[in-house]
This record gives C-alpha cells, structure tokens and sequence, in this order.
C-alpha cells in the first residue's frame, strides 16, 4: 500500500497519485485561479472574516444591535422610529450596530451618527444591496453570514427588532435560541412595534406554547411595546444591572 503524507493530510491508494506537490501547485504561475473557490482557502477567508470583526469592534464599548427591514422606505413611520432608537440609544451611552443596510437599519445609523455616537454597520455580500449605508462611522462588510452573525451577538447587549421581513426574523430567532439554550449571557430582547410584532406573539402563544413547544420563560424573553423610550430604558437596566 502506497502512504502519502501531504502535510497533516494521510493519502492512500487512489488519493496518493496526485503527480504533483503542494509547493509546486502555489509556485505553478500556469495555475488557473479556480483553487480561490476551493474550501480549505474559505477557511482562511472565514478566519480572516473572525480576525477583522474582533479587531473593529474589540474596544466598542456597551452596545446595542437594532434590526429591522431594508425596504422601510424614508417616509415610512418605521423610520423615523429607527432614527429616534438610534439617537437615544447614543444619549443613554450605547454605541449603535446595525446590518449597515438600507430602510431601517439607514435610519438608526443615522440617529446615532446625528447624536454624535459611535454608529456602526455590519455589511453581508447579497445581490441586491449595494455597500453599508452613508451613516456608518465605523463598518465590516462580510462573506458569510455566520461570522457576521458572531458578530452581532458577541459585541451587543442587547437587541431593538423593529418590523422586518426574513432577515430580520433570522436575526431574531437566532438571538431568542442562543439566550434559550444559555450560549450566551441573557440580555434584552424588545420588539418594537406591537401591531406589526402581535400576531407573531400570539402564534407563539397560542399555537408553539399551547403545543408544549416552548415554555413560558421562552415566550417571556420578548419584550413588546410601541414605547421608544420604554425599549431604551431596558437596555439600560439591563447594562446597569450587569455593573452592580
């Protein structure tokens, strides 16, 4: 039996006949650039993506994750909800994180940036957007959606979900499963707009609790209200309760 060791990879058999070495492969200018596309370089790419995210966002400070749809348009009552989050979120002493999208994630940028705080966007590579938003002091575009997602979590705490479509749910769901299964330390989760968000709670009640699905203590992490003011302040109990 043939053994080829390629690094800390063991190749036998058929896998050992690659007539050529690693070295020779990278060295190879005649190489097309398909190996950019491979997964072990992804990894890299993924690894870069962790590195740049900590690096930005290491010194941020206490801070505060707002969500909410790209297709909110500047007239839209949302909006000026988001910029008003934004802006107070900044005078009770939160950096702001948002997506660094369009819609509402335009408009808390641009109330925190307005207030004079440190207004952050947190980019993803789609289709159809185009780059952070022109209120993002401080911005990561990503790649993947999970590093983006660590992201979020790691350096927020806590989060404004305002109406949205299914980013903005992914966003949400993904925060109630990770405070649910204790991954990460509990913090505030406030749903900011009742008639957009009630008929979500009560699917979830009646149906997901009503089914033994989830336990009250789930639904209990969802916190609903129209109140801007009401959402700061338990960002803020929240942060205070953390430092006594």
């Amino acid at each position: 039996m043939r053994d080829k060791l390629i690094g800390p990879i063991l190749k036998r058999r058929q896998q050992a006949d690659e007539g050529s070495t690693t070295d020779q492969r990278l060295l190879d200018s005649r190489n097309d650039s398909a190996w950019v596309h491979t997964d072990p370089w992804r990894v890299l790419r993924i690894q870069a993506e962790f590195v740049e995210g900590f690096g930005a966002l290491a010194e941020l400070g206490p801070a505060i994750a707002v969500f909410g749809s790209a297709r909110t348009s500047a007239d839209h009552p949302s909006y000026a909800i988001a910029e008003r989050v934004g802006r107070q979120l900044v005078e009770a002493g939160f950096a702001v994180i948002t997506g660094g999208g369009p819609g509402a994630m335009e408009a808390a940028n641009k109330g925190a940036c307005e207030a004079g705080g440190v207004s952050v966007g947190l980019g993803i590579e789609l289709p159809f957007e185009s780059g952070l938003n022109q209120w993002v002091d401080m911005g990561v575009n990503f790649r993947y959606f999970f590093a983006r997602k660590t992201m979020f979590v790691k350096y927020s705490q806590g989060f404004v979900v305002l109406p949205g479509g299914l980013g903005t749910l992914d966003e949400l769901f993904e925060a109630l499963t990770l405070v649910q299964t204790r991954k990460v330390t509990r913090f505030p989760i406030v749903l900011l707009g009742v008639g957009y968000w009630s008929g979500l709670i009560a699917w979830l009640r009646d149906t997901s609790l009503a089914d033994g699905k989830i336990a009250q203590s789930d639904l209990d992490m969802l916190h609903l209200t129209d109140d801007v003011d009401e959402a700061v302040r338990m960002m803020v109990e929240a942060r205070d309760g953390d430092a006594r």
